[in-house]
């Protein structure tokens, strides 16, 4: 009898599949574990190699250095660029810097470095739908300079001026929301009607796919709890998407410790997710947190299946330590005999 009368409704859970880390996150942190591994510490990594304080606290301890500049790396170092991609005077400075790379940026993030190169030769005026300041957009604008321009959202579209309107094309930071990113194109569209598409979306899969699941339980939900850290873009959509599918409130968490307990107040559903860069144990830690207030019954509420795989950067399957001893021994002239 008191079961009944205890609640007007289970409490249960709604966890987001798929969730957590994507191919290119899992490529990105592997790729320093193995250097470590066979190099041996310090590995320079330049700029967070993802977007997640426990993974970049972890690879800390394991002998990773992460730098904000490549100038910040001692000369016969190695140095590995983050998942984020860079732009090509970022090369240029590790080559002038006697710096062994390698090079950890996401596959999805090159093909969208290859479409700016691509469009720049053929003279188009490109306009790139991302986040001022994130590292990938400045990746991105750096490999065309020229002939990019950002575009923030819906909003900035007003202020886009373009040299021919006849030869215009869009492409997009991988970690957007996918409809504020349609919105955007759809408003460029309407300004310059022969916008060009990229050849393939340019959002990625796990992206668009976290997101749909968050949709699909935000109608259910009246609180999502995503986790992830605060400079995580596409963890900070997913709490977006949250409260635009529905669910009454939506917070972002690095931590199960981060939650209040105030807001589970008139909580009888729960969903759970995390973005691209967060590994599944600190959801574990969530759902461990929410069993404990009552929170037992979890359900699982599937999206899409993901199998996709990246190989590891080729970099690793060379001796780098050597490579970027005999970076200093030219510029000093020591191997000079031998070259």
């Amino acid at each position: 009898m008191e079961d009944m009368t205890a609640s007007p409704g289970r409490r249960r859970v709604l966890l987001a599949a798929p969730r957590g880390y994507c191919a290119g996150v899992d490529r990105a942190v592997i790729a320093v574990e193995k250097a470590l591994e066979q190099y041996g510490a310090p590995i320079y990594v330049r700029h967070e190699i993802v977007h997640n304080k426990y993974v970049v606290r972890t690879l800390e301890k394991k002998g990773a250095v992460f730098v904000e500049q490549t100038e910040e790396v001692p000369e016969g170092n190695i140095v590995m660029f983050s998942a984020h991609g860079v732009a090509p005077t970022v090369h240029d400075e590790a080559e002038r810097g006697r710096l062994a790379t390698i090079d950890a940026t996401c596959p999805l993030v090159t093909k969208v470095h290859k479409e700016a190169i691509r469009y720049a030769q053929e003279d188009f005026d490109i306009l790139l739908i991302g986040h001022e300041g994130h590292e990938e957009v400045i990746g991105t604008s750096g490999e065309a300079p020229d002939h990019i321009q950002l575009v923030d959202g819906p909003g900035d579209v007003a202020k886009v001026e373009v040299r021919d309107p006849s030869r215009v094309v869009w492409l997009s930071q991988t970690t957007l929301s996918v409809d504020e990113t349609m919105e955007t194109v759809g408003a460029l569209k309407d300004k310059f009607p022969l916008l060009v598409s990229p050849p393939s979306d340019d959002i990625c899969y796990a992206t668009q796919n976290r997101q749909l699941a968050v949709k699909q339980m935000g109608a259910e939900a009246e609180l999502v709890i995503v986790v992830g850290s605060r400079n995580s873009s596409n963890s900070k959509r997913l709490v977006e998407v949250a409260k635009l599918a529905g669910s009454r409130e939506a917070y972002l968490v690095d931590f199960a410790d981060e939650i209040e307990e105030a807001w589970l107040e008139g909580v009888e559903t729960v969903g759970v997710t995390s973005g691209a860069s967060v590994p599944e144990i600190l959801v574990e830690e969530v759902l461990e947190w929410l069993s404990r207030r009552g929170y037992e019954d979890v359900e699982l509420v599937k999206a899409a299946e993901e199998s996709i795989t990246f190989s590891l950067p080729k970099e690793l399957r060379r001796d780098l330590r050597a490579e970027a001893a005999s970076l200093v021994a030219e510029r000093t002239g020591q191997g000079a005999a031998g070259a």
